[in-house]
């Protein structure tokens, strides 16, 4: 007997249920499931299924739904217009000290400020590359703190600027000068800008070098919070950090430095606790969605992680308003690739997940009737929820972009089923092989996929039919993607039977040990960052998507920076939701742990 579904709509909700004879689920619709089938009919469903043991959620719903969001009363969201505004002068103060102007900009960015002011930012940049008095400025104050600076800023934003403005600090041997040890300022803004190299940089690679060994080598009695900085930036630098995260911190030790900004923190403070509300209330919306689909009780075997899944969202799209329906979209995104993954990777039959990739390539909701119980669940809320997305594009832009989220999920199912059929005969492949396929089957091309479609303003036929599903900037944010999660997660992986993943495949195909072979994939890992930052100076992709490409990398070295922070998440992973996600800041100055 078929599975019989029953549609029971609410008829509240004025979306059409068909798009372009696509068969869709209203919004909030109701999926009821009469599961009517004889199991003895499919000898597969009989097998015991193995189990990955995963620990259950450590946030249920119950707690998600008594979060009770931080709400500015008048007084403070008046005080929080008005510091704005005073930083909006500063800012724009054109008569201001060109390093306290730069010095400005970056405490604005890294306490989690720079979405108020991003085009202020953008024109005081602009200004000052473009005027021959900045670099004349720049040249006589022979500045290690300032030059590096300005050189990260500037190309954080994607202005174009040489490494060569650190050769000033070299002596007659190419060395760095010897004196400039004692700079810790300077070396710490040194370091910081290393990391936006791009390929073939070797003058950046010294400097990077340099500053660690000097940074390392620190001693003495030096204040408190410069020591926080030292460690805290030696451990990951700012290029590599989820933005919430770094704000929260960069709050924190901002408060312990001598003569703050306190306008400037009064104001940080309150923001972030007012975005934190507005995450607080987007994260129960999608809890309530996720219980309304019944994955998790129906799929008991898969990992429950919606809070992970939001998390992994606000990694990729931090501050952003306007972009809640982007953040939320992604964690649907996220859910269902957790999920899928767990199919793919220890619970379906190899026949089972040959007939999953097939329904999900044909994308037809005929294709049930071939599909085992718990795979029709999966594929039917996985229709539902992605062609509605694809609706809202419809109605917004007149366009149908079903085909092109359609073959995103159907090139990473694709690429799961290779990566079974590696386990079931196995079977390890080379680096290159794993690698090529790894790209796709991390996710990251889902991920952005969808995200171009919620970013990109002018979407049109033309630029539908030019979109590169693997272009440089894609492949490169999921590499990165691909060799953090493995670098994470390999030995959980290898635990429950995988046999490839890159660190084993290049053990295998080298004949070295596990250190080295991770040392391998850092340094591939640390190459395909400096690709990645190329596009900042100039790419077909509007700069909103660019960036939101970068941040995926961004999360995903977060979340495994100590291991498998999604799958496995431990008590570094629980501290990073409190304190982006739970715990407002205190208005009254207080020290909190390093996050």
């Amino acid at each position: 007997m078929a599975l019989q579904l029953f549609f029971v709509p609410n008829y509240s909700c004025s979306l059409s249920p068909r798009v372009l004879g696509t068969r869709l689920l209203p919004q909030r619709a109701t999926l009821y499931c009469c599961q009517a089938i004889k199991h003895d009919s499919n000898v597969q469903l009989q097998r015991e299924r193995p189990s990955a043991n995963y620990q259950p959620p450590i946030w249920t719903s119950d707690f998600v739904e008594s979060l009770n969001n931080y709400t500015a009363d008048k007084i403070h969201k008046e005080r929080a217009k008005r510091l704005r505004e005073e930083a909006r002068g500063m800012i724009c103060d054109e008569d201001a000290d060109p390093l306290a102007t730069l010095e400005l900009i970056d405490d604005i960015k890294r306490l989690g400020l720079g979405h108020h002011f991003k085009e202020e930012i953008s024109n005081v940049l602009d200004r000052m590359l473009s005027t021959q008095a900045t670099r004349t400025w720049l040249r006589e104050k022979r500045s290690l703190h300032a030059t590096a600076l300005h050189f990260r800023l500037c190309r954080e934003h994607g202005y174009e600027i040489s490494q060569d403005v650190f050769k000033s600090f070299k002596d007659e041997n190419g060395d760095f000068i010897e004196g400039l040890g004692e700079d810790i300022k300077g070396l710490l803004s040194l370091y910081e800008a290393s990391y936006l190299a791009f390929e073939g940089e070797d003058l950046l690679e010294e400097a990077k070098a340099f500053a660690i060994s000097q940074l390392m080598g620190v001693k003495g009695d030096i204040d408190a919070a410069l020591r926080d900085q030292i460690n805290y930036a030696l451990e990951l630098p700012l290029h590599h950090r989820m933005s919430r995260l770094e704000a929260r911190w960069y709050i924190e030790n901002y408060c312990q430095r001598k003569g703050p900004n306190h306008h400037l923190l009064d104001l940080a403070k309150l923001d972030f606790n007012m975005v934190q509300s507005r995450h607080q209330i987007e994260l129960q919306e999608m809890s309530r969605w996720w219980e309304d689909t019944g994955l998790a009780r129906k799929l008991s075997f898969a990992r429950n992680r919606l809070m992970e899944c939001y998390f992994w969202a606000l990694g990729m799209v931090p501050d952003e308003h306007e972009l809640s329906d982007c953040r939320k979209g992604l964690t649907k995104v996220a859910a269902f690739v957790t999920i899928i993954d767990d199919i793919y990777d220890f619970y379906g039959s190899l026949d089972e997940l040959q007939l999953f990739t097939e329904a999900v390539e044909r994308w037809d909701i005929n294709t049930l009737e071939d599909l085992p119980d718990y795979m029709k669940l999966c594929f039917l809320a996985l229709y539902n929820t992605i062609n509605e997305m694809a609706y809202d594009t419809l109605k917004e832009h007149g366009l149908n972009i079903v085909p092109y989220l359609a073959r995103g999920w159907t090139d990473m199912c694709k690429a799961f089923l290779l990566e079974a059929k590696w386990r079931f005969n196995k079977k390890t492949p080379t680096l290159e092989t794993y690698l090529d396929n790894g790209c796709i089957s991390v996710s990251g091309l889902v991920f952005l996929i969808h995200v171009y479609f919620y970013v990109t303003k002018n979407i049109t036929e033309e630029s539908l039919h030019s979109f590169n599903f693997y272009q440089d900037l894609l492949k490169s944010s999921s590499m990165i993607f691909r060799l953090c999660n493995d670098l994470g997660t390999s030995k959980d992986e290898l635990e429950r039977g995988e046999s490839a993943n890159s660190i084993s495949c290049y053990m295998l195909e080298h004949g070295v040990s596990e250190q080295l072979a991770r040392e391998h994939i850092k340094r591939l890992r640390d190459e395909t960052w400096k690709r990645m930052n190329k596009y900042r100076m100039g790419s077909t992709f509007e700069r909103s998507f660019i960036q939101i490409a970068i941040n995926l990398a961004r999360i995903a070295q977060c979340t495994y920076q100590h291991g498998d922070g999604h799958g496995a998440p431990d008590a570094k992973a629980k501290n990073r939701v409190l304190s982006v996600l739970i715990e407002p800041i205190q208005l009254l100055e207080r020290k909190l742990p390093n996050y």
